[in-house]
């Protein structure tokens, strides 16, 4: 099969093209020039102002787009004009040229009141059935480690984690999923609307655990009572310290996606990768990156000590 990916050279971009092209599939991407980089084997490279010339392929997976402003920044606006009409343009260009589009959304275009949810959920109602939509949980895999950087810095530090006592459950989604799942949708999916995720939920506690296993350390899970954390949160919302209302809010509540409407799809009883096999192979590849870059950094040290 042949593919175009929108925000070729992304986190998911990247992984998805080494995955296809790994099972016999063509690629061909389509980026800003800027963001081109060696090691992704994608075919051909398209950029942003020949839409008019792209060539006619079995699926369009389009990524591209504006993503969660954690520094809360930018103008809402800019969510729309990227989330919305840049699906717009790209959908237009490519309706007569692709058998299937396929449309990454987020889980957060659910019931997210933010101006990225709100866009997301404003581009899958524009596109009305006619593609085949995406609503991952929070995907993690080798090369991203935004999402569990965090909680991998207070690990790693040895900082106690003083919300243990908050039993939370959240919904994850491992990159091999995400891959193994857009090729099977693309050679014979329907279009409509697909929550995904890892079959099993994990909760921070259990998280610490397995990050505290790959750095191989101690997790250090204080089980502060709630009550006390709680009033913690709402003094830090007055005085402004780390820890307020929202961030609690943010670090214990329940987030779960329901994968079943993929599964039915493709006739899956279960995810290919199970969700911790999926968090340790992310975790160890962290490790694995971390210590090559302290190596290449003991040796530039070492070696520009010989000419001091």
């Amino acid at each position: 099969m042949k593919f175009l990916i929108t925000g070729a050279y992304g986190f998911v971009g990247t992984n998805l093209c080494k995955y296809l092209t790994e099972k016999g599939h063509e690629c061909i991407a389509l980026d800003l020039p800027a963001a081109k980089r060696e090691g992704v084997p994608y075919n051909s490279f398209y950029s942003w102002d020949q839409l008019d010339s792209l060539p006619e392929v079995d699926a369009v997976v389009h990524l591209a787009g504006k993503a969660h402003d954690l520094k809360k920044v930018s103008k809402p606006e800019s969510y729309f004009e990227i989330n919305v009409g840049l699906t717009q343009k790209i959908f237009t260009a490519t309706e007569k040229k692709a058998k299937r589009f396929i449309y990454f959304s987020s889980i957060k275009a659910l019931d997210g009141d933010t101006p990225y949810a709100q866009s997301k959920r404003e581009a899958e109602k524009w596109l009305d059935g006619r593609a085949i939509v995406l609503e991952p949980a929070m995907i993690h895999g080798p090369g991203n480690k935004g999402n569990l950087n965090l909680l991998t810095k207070v690990v790693k530090k040895g900082i106690p984690w003083p919300l243990a006592k908050f039993e939370n459950k959240r919904s994850f989604t491992s990159i091999g999923n995400i891959c193994a799942a857009v090729e099977a949708l693309a050679e014979r999916g329907k279009n409509g609307i697909y929550p995904i995720c890892d079959d099993e939920l994990v909760g921070t506690n259990r998280l610490i655990e397995l990050i505290a296993e790959a750095y191989e350390t101690k997790p250090r899970l204080w089980r502060v009572p709630k009550w006390m954390m709680t009033t913690v949160a709402a003094i830090g919302s007055v005085i402004h310290l780390p820890l307020n209302k929202e961030r609690l809010g943010k670090l214990t509540e329940d987030s779960v996606a329901d994968n079943s409407a993929v599964k039915a799809e493709l006739g899956w009883s279960a995810m290919p990768i199970r969700a911790e096999d999926g968090l340790r192979a992310t975790l160890k590849e962290f490790v694995r990156a971390e210590r090559q870059e302290e190596s290449w950094r003991y040796y530039y040290a070492t070696k520009e000590a010989k000419y001091v």
